[in-house]
């Protein structure tokens, strides 16, 4: 039976990182941390470390808590609510989800429990210049040397790089449109250099190139030509998760709102009394609440161990729409003083559109919710 109520222990978990971000990482921490070239507090990765956070979806047997999507949900709406600035989309759950899929049991054994512990980080390099985010995108290439691989090509849009142990590099290995492999790489090593971007969002993001950088064959995850279908797969997570941090982003931006609402007045009487702003509103709240809903299904039909190829993107799609288009009235509700840093909104207003635009954007949705209900 389909219960979109979460149990106790889950709500458990929602109040101890509401409180944990709320200590560690308030909103004067993001402000501090933009455009920082590391980009995260190590102070909260080490709570989030102590609290078993880093390692929730990781197994158990390699240092995890072995917890479920849900769960991983629940966390997620959180870290979108207080706009935690953190490495642990791109390490705790998508290199995790990579090496726990794919990777051999020495590569499980040496990273597994280095990234639940917060020890290390690792980081995916992936989107290139004008890149899509089919295998297409990637032309990066990994030529056979010896007993190893030579890689060369651009990466952008990586998160982290510069805190990163290693990097999960996805370069192309053949001609055919899925010949592409994942590596680890080490960010320091020769022929790597990282270049930082400046973002809408001012996060921490880093263009990399590869210029004949030589890596061994054990760094290769998973067996040749496997690397676009494991890449898949563990986005079909990372999608309902970065849908879940849209979610909590477009609640509390709403939220602000409504008390900005009730508490500005114009005319003699609060703006939310003009019946056109409240309409604004009721339809945001509407939206924030279906979105709510389908990231749900879309966590409880993966932990179910049901198909998501096409609630995961569905999920991606809606619920950063809704994150910017809730945002975006938001400003129009506060008006031109929304826009000034010392205003929160301007805050999800930036990275609503940011979120929006990650991994998969609005059209790599529309294309595998498309592909999933034509068969294509």
């Amino acid at each position: 039976m389909l219960d979109l109520d979460f149990g106790p222990e889950q709500e458990m978990l929602r109040t101890t990182v509401r409180s944990l971000l709320a200590d560690c990482a308030p909103l004067s921490v993001v402000r501090d941390l933009e455009d920082d070239p590391v980009g995260y507090s190590t102070d909260l990765w080490k709570r989030l470390a102590e609290l078993d956070l880093l390692g929730l979806l990781v197994p158990e047997e390699h240092g995890g808590s072995g917890m479920s999507v849900l769960e991983g949900t629940v966390l997620y709406e959180e870290l979108g609510r207080a706009l935690t600035p953190s490495p642990h989309f791109v390490s705790c759950v998508l290199s995790a989800g990579v090496l726990s899929r794919a990777g051999g049991d020495d590569q499980q054994a040496a990273w597994l429990p280095r990234i639940s512990s917060g020890e290390a980080v690792l980081t995916p390099a992936w989107l290139e210049p004008e890149g899509a985010f089919s295998p297409r995108g990637v032309t990066a290439a990994a030529v056979p040397d010896g007993d190893g691989f030579v890689l060369s090509g651009v990466k952008r849009h990586v998160a982290f790089a510069a805190a990163a142990t290693r990097l999960i590099v996805l370069a192309r290995t053949g001609d055919a449109p899925a010949d592409v492999d994942l590596f680890l790489v080490d960010p320091t090593a020769p022929g790597v250099t990282l270049d930082q971007q400046r973002t809408l969002a001012s996060d921490t993001q880093y263009r990399v190139a590869l210029d004949g950088v030589r890596v061994d064959a054990m760094s290769r995850i998973g067996g040749p030509g496997t690397g676009w279908a494991t890449w898949e797969a563990v986005m079909a997570d990372g999608a309902i998760l970065a849908a879940a941090q849209a979610v909590g982003g477009a609640r509390h931006a709403l939220e602000i709102t409504v008390q900005y609402a009730k508490d500005r007045h114009q005319f003699g009487k609060p703006l939310g009394a003009f019946q056109a702003l409240a309409h604004y509103l009721a339809d945001a709240v509407t939206a924030v609440d279906g979105a709510e809903v389908l990231v749900h299904e879309a966590a409880w039909a993966r932990a179910s161990g049901r198909d998501v190829t096409k609630l995961a993107p569905m999920a991606k799609l809606f619920a950063c729409q809704t994150f910017r288009d809730v945002t975006a009235t938001a400003q129009q509700i506060f008006g031109g003083i929304g826009f000034t840093l010392e205003f929160d909104i301007q805050l999800y207003f930036r990275r609503a559109k940011a979120l929006q635009l990650s991994w998969w954007d609005a059209r790599a949705c529309e294309e595998r919710v498309a592909a999933a209900v034509l068969g294509g």
